[in-house]
């Protein structure tokens, strides 16, 4: 199978309903259920190729969170938020009527399957974190914040996606092919025809109203979660990862669900999991 499915589901927000879109690789009816949620501005298709590795042994369901790729953008900026993506989930599995789940979630995906996996009587059996962990590093959030929500856009494809190739270059290195996989389903025209990327630019609201203060109020919980976590747990990290130290990591495998702790040379925040290498390891965990 060469394309995913695109579905729909409703879900609850404070002034109403939205709909998520989420992308399904496999046999629907596979007992085995693997969902794959991405980043802070990306969206599910950054997954295909992970997704069409897999797809014989899951139905791989790759999500698009919620002001991201084919969702609806929330009336309420301050909706965009973890705990609110987590309710999202929970009525995705609830539509997908999967008993169990592994997850894979790079950076803010990770942290919604951190949130979930913590939960009481938590379906997730397995889980892959993408360098994410209860600790982000709060220069990295800085970094992220300089960029998450401008008013950009570009006269041309191809100035969009040398711009994202910037953006991203903490995603290591990747062929031309693979650089025009990931900006062809990220970026889109608007009514103008001028080029921009698929997510609501009011994501940034309340990420940029984080201070330090409530970045480590937010960590405190975090850990507390981490503790309450039964899953076997991988965690896969850019070795030059600014979000996601090697301290951090070590800390993450001593305590909780005792993470296995991988790290790619040559790659900051965050690992596409498109590499040969990246994609045996987390394979390897799935499925072992």
């Amino acid at each position: 199978m060469d394309e995913p499915r695109l579905n729909h589901v409703q879900c609850l927000n404070t002034r109403g309903l939205h709909r998520m879109a989420y992308w399904e690789w496999g046999d629907p009816t596979h007992p085995r259920v693997l969902v794959c949620v991405h980043g802070l501005t990306r969206q599910g298709r950054d997954f295909d190729t992970l997704a069409r590795a897999m797809c014989q042994h899951y139905r791989v369901v790759c999500p698009d969170v919620a002001g991201r790729g084919e969702s609806d953008w929330l009336p309420d900026p301050m909706g965009y938020v973890v705990p609110a993506y987590v309710a999202d989930m929970v009525t995705l599995l609830a539509r997908l009527n999967a008993q169990t789940v592994d997850w894979v979630g790079t950076s803010m995906g990770g942290l919604i399957g951190m949130g979930l996996s913590s939960l009481p009587n938590s379906p997730v059996r397995r889980l892959v974190l993408n360098d994410v962990g209860p600790r982000i590093e709060f220069g990295a959030l800085e970094r992220i914040g300089r960029y998450v929500g401008e008013p950009v856009t570009w006269g041309s494809f191809d100035e969009a996606a040398d711009a994202m190739r910037l953006i991203c270059a903490g995603f290591g290195p990747h062929t031309p092919e693979q650089w025009d996989a990931l900006n062809r389903a990220h970026l889109k025209q608007n009514a103008q025809g001028r080029w921009v990327t698929r997510y609501d630019p009011s994501i940034a609201v309340p990420f940029k109203a984080v201070t330090p203060e409530m970045a480590a109020a937010g960590e405190a919980q975090m850990w507390q979660a981490w503790d309450r976590i039964t899953a076997q747990t991988l965690l896969v990290r850019g070795a030059q990862s600014d979000l996601v130290t090697a301290q951090t990591a070590a800390e993450m495998s001593r305590r909780g669900p005792k993470a296995t702790t991988v790290a790619f040379d040559g790659v900051g925040h965050a690992p596409t999991l498109i590499a040969p290498e990246q994609l045996e390891v987390v394979g390897r965990f799935l499925l072992n």
